[in-house]
């Protein structure tokens, strides 16, 4: 019997075929060994968008989706997609956690508390899931205040007056954003608790820089040269912090990223730093 032949499944994380050079590092760098293997051995090309990979139509792919679809042979129906179905067909508003999040503020007086990354990207969220619950809340009769996440990652990196000026028209009224933070400090994953406090100290305390709205303090770090994502935790106008009886909501659908702040507010015993 002959001896298997290996087999290597290498990923090139990020790498794309496009024709055009134009802002396209494979194709403008020296790639001999790359160019050998598609010169001399049999190939392929894989869509890695869109409903190809469980996503909408239009919607740019990532790692997480990229894995997810190799590793599990198949399409799989990706959470933004599932989330975009069940807001059109009605479902999103009756999901349990989002009825007894009402429920709870319902019977408390509080405020309801939205939380997320604004952006288009879909890596992490999508702004349109936020201004959704947002009008759920609204509908509920909840007062609802929202502490909005500047990407600059799975975006062009001063994108953040086009994403939150499209919350902002999307939200019902009387919904205000009321802190602004950059995700290098709202969303780390590897335990860097010093970025996660101001974040937290801005969202729960009302405690950081100050500003009076979401665009001057967007508007502010360009002036000193901070793009989107390393935007400081800034509090607006008149925000004072939690108060007894809110609740708070976390809009990402990809947990990764949402650990540590949510960690940090809600799980008991936390310790990394004085809350």
């Amino acid at each position: 019997m002959s001896k298997p032949t290996p087999v290597v499944l290498c990923i090139l994380d990020g790498w794309g075929l496009r024709a055009n050079p134009s802002d396209n590092a494979p194709a403008l760098a020296a790639t001999p060994t790359f160019d050998r293997i598609m010169a001399e051995c049999p190939n392929s090309t894989l869509v890695t968008h869109g409903p190809d990979v469980g996503l909408p139509s239009g919607q740019m792919g990532n790692s997480e989706v990229g894995h997810t679809n190799i590793g599990a042979g198949r399409v799989v129906a990706m959470d933004l997609g599932q989330i975009d179905l069940a807001i059109e067909d009605g479902s999103f508003a009756k999901r349990p956690a989002l009825q007894d999040f009402i429920a709870a503020l319902d019977a408390s007086g509080g405020r309801a508390h939205l939380a997320g990354l604004v952006s288009a990207g879909g890596v992490h969220s999508h702004q349109a899931h936020m201004a959704e619950a947002a009008m759920i809340l609204a509908d509920a009769g909840i007062r609802t205040v929202v502490h909005a996440i500047a990407d600059g990652r799975d975006v062009p990196p001063r994108s953040a007056h086009e994403c939150m000026a499209r919350l902002r028209s999307a939200m019902p009224p009387g919904a205000e954003i009321v802190t602004v933070s950059g995700r290098y400090f709202a969303m780390d994953r590897d335990n860097r608790w010093d970025r996660v406090e101001r974040a937290f100290r801005a969202i729960v305390m009302g405690q950081g820089e100050a500003s009076e709205s979401e665009s001057v303090a967007v508007d502010d770090a360009y002036a000193k040269g901070i793009t989107d994502e390393f935007i400081p935790p800034t509090v607006l106008a008149g925000y004072g912090g939690i108060n007894a009886g809110d609740g708070i909501f976390f809009t990402n659908f990809r947990a990764d990223r949402a650990r540590e702040i949510m960690a940090a507010i809600a799980a008991p015993g936390f310790d990394a730093f004085e809350t």
